[in-house]
């Protein structure tokens, strides 16, 4: 054997023996403080009793653990006592695996400094953040009944109703952020918001990636708060670098213990029944009275509650009430599959029923209608004044305007815009906005008769299933997209003549440019139709110009 392998081989032979040595060393811990306990409860005992006088009393503690260890455990070496069962009960509380431990110091490392923190910036970025860490705990709780039981089917009763708290605090999140959309810190409860969505990793067998898509979402908004608070306030850095970073140590966790879905054990328990267990075991906030110990040792724990029965399992002397068959019958029939419908019977014309109240007397149709000869009544279209009419809207949503619903209003609607909001126009007739300002975009969507003045746009205007409209341009844009436009009027500027004009299944637009003399507007009709032809094996596409 070479020098290598033999050095493998002691490295291997001297790494197992630690390990031996460590479990020895454990369970003697585990017997010293049980039997440390118990002394103390057989001390207490005797005392109040009467059957010990002061002076056993302190001679007895004085003495220890070791005056109670029994002679034939005294001379056994560490090899003999790892091998033997521990009693009952010495062991005191189970120790929770590795997999639970570092996701604990996840929440105690990243998530608890991010609440405390959250504290100094503004109390609704507090609370916000406080139910994100409520949902970590959820998952903690999750994933102690995973690492016990075994892989459920993700579309049962069990598993949803296991994720229901999960749930039920991501939606808790979104409404506190919808319901401070006006507030100074909107950007933390939006980065918040967008993150909180990572809880999903558990449902799916590529959670790794699945994390980073989320940091990526959130991290748009932590920008925002970078940009609008790193200046006015100092704990901004901190909490953008501290809640980012929860992502990044999520993501180690995640790869080390869970890289393809939520581990699972193979050897466990049925889910429900785990999930029984640990709903049973936090329903009881106190905690039991322990029995009184025996001399033999510890009483053994109490057996597991039974699992709860299926809804769809009827019990031995219960008759079902709408038959002879129960729910049994009832899937039976619904598995016939194709000969679900032999049993039917059919209906012949002159046994239905008719619509009309004044035939409805007697059970027979009229032969005409029998017959099929005459067709029947055409149903009626819903008239306009049934339909919903929506409220007019004017309203500031993050960065994004929505003005929609306004039908002929008389007063000019304006918009002071920023550089960084977009605006959206839509379902409006007979009506004039006004936008001042750079603005990123302006969209304008299915509305007739609706005129827009702007002054500058980064991005620039796109029309949309508009009706004899008009758009004047003040400054400066670099395009304007028409998408199924008909009837409209474009003005530009001297600045914006340099602007593109994308049309698509558009009619009857003309862009008047200030070209003539002393600036007048002159009109120039988009083209509508074009030529195609075929040549050198490519295609193309000119206008069709009108004989003069």
């Amino acid at each position: 054997m070479s020098d290598s392998g033999k050095f493998n081989v002691q490295s291997y032979t001297l790494v197992k023996l630690l390990k031996r040595l460590e479990a020895a060393t454990t369970r003697l811990e585990d017997v010293t403080i049980y039997q440390e306990g118990y002394i103390e409860s057989r001390i207490a005992e005797n005392a109040a009793a009467g059957g010990i006088s002061s002076n056993e009393m302190s001679a007895m503690s004085s003495a220890g653990p070791s005056a109670a260890i029994p002679a034939n455990q005294a001379n056994k070496s560490p090899e003999a006592i790892e091998s033997e069962p521990v009693p009952a009960g010495a062991a005191g509380v189970e120790q929770p695996s590795e997999a639970i431990t570092q996701f604990d110091q996840v929440i105690q490392g990243k998530v608890v400094p991010l609440v405390q923190l959250s504290t100094k910036i503004d109390p609704t970025v507090a609370a916000v953040v406080q139910v994100f860490k409520e949902t970590f705990d959820r998952q903690l709780d999750f994933l102690e009944i995973a690492l016990k039981s075994k892989k459920p089917d993700y579309s049962s009763k069990e598993f949803a109703e296991s994720l229901l708290p999960i749930n039920q605090a991501i939606l808790k999140i979104g409404d506190l952020k919808d319901q401070n959309r006006q507030s100074k810190f909107f950007p933390y409860l939006n980065s918040v918001a967008e993150g909180a969505a990572l809880f999903s990793w558990v449902a799916v067998e590529t959670p790794v990636s699945l994390v980073a898509d989320f940091k990526d979402a959130s991290q748009f908004w932590t920008n925002r708060v970078l940009k609008e608070f790193k200046e006015s306030d100092p704990n901004a850095a901190s909490w953008v670098s501290l809640f980012l970073s929860i992502f990044d140590q999520l993501k180690s966790y995640v790869k080390e213990f869970h890289p393809t879905g939520v581990t699972w054990s193979k050897d466990g328990e049925d889910f429900g029944t785990a999930l029984a267990q640990f709903k049973g075991g936090s329903a009881n906030t106190a905690p039991p009275t322990p029995a009184p110990v025996a001399a033999g040792g510890a009483p053994p724990p109490p057996p597991p509650p039974a699992p709860p029965a299926s809804v769809f399992e009827s019990k031995p002397d219960e008759k079902p009430a709408g038959g002879s068959g129960g729910i049994d019958a009832v899937f039976a029939e619904l598995n016939q599959g194709e000969d679900i419908t032999r049993s039917l019977k059919k209906v012949d014309k002159s046994q239905q029923t008719h619509k009309n109240p004044e035939l409805r007397g007697s059970s027979a149709v009229p032969a005409e209608q029998a017959g099929g000869k005459t067709p029947p009544p055409v149903k009626p279209k819903k008239p306009n004044m049934f339909k919903t009419k929506k409220p007019p809207r004017k309203e500031l949503v993050g960065n994004k305007w929505f003005v929609e619903n306004y039908e002929n209003h008389a007063e000019p609607i304006v918009i002071e815009g920023k550089h960084d909001e977009a605006i959206f126009i839509g379902n409006c007739s007979s009506v004039l906005i006004q936008v001042k300002g750079k603005v990123n975009a302006i969209t304008v969507n299915q509305s007739d008769s609706t005129n827009v003045v702007l002054d500058s746009c980064i991005s620039g205007l796109e029309l949309i299933k508009c009706n004899k409209f008009g758009a004047q341009v003040e400054q400066s844009l670099p395009q304007i997209t028409l998408d199924k436009c008909d009837g409209g009027n474009i003005f530009l500027s001297a600045e914006s003549m340099n602007a593109s004009l994308y049309t698509s299944c558009t009619t009857a637009i003309n862009v008047n440019l200030p070209v003539g003399e002393d600036g007048d507007f002159v009109e120039f009709p988009v083209p509508e139709q074009m030529v195609h032809t075929f040549g050198n094996g490519k295609i193309n596409t000119t206008i069709y110009e009108h004989a003069g």
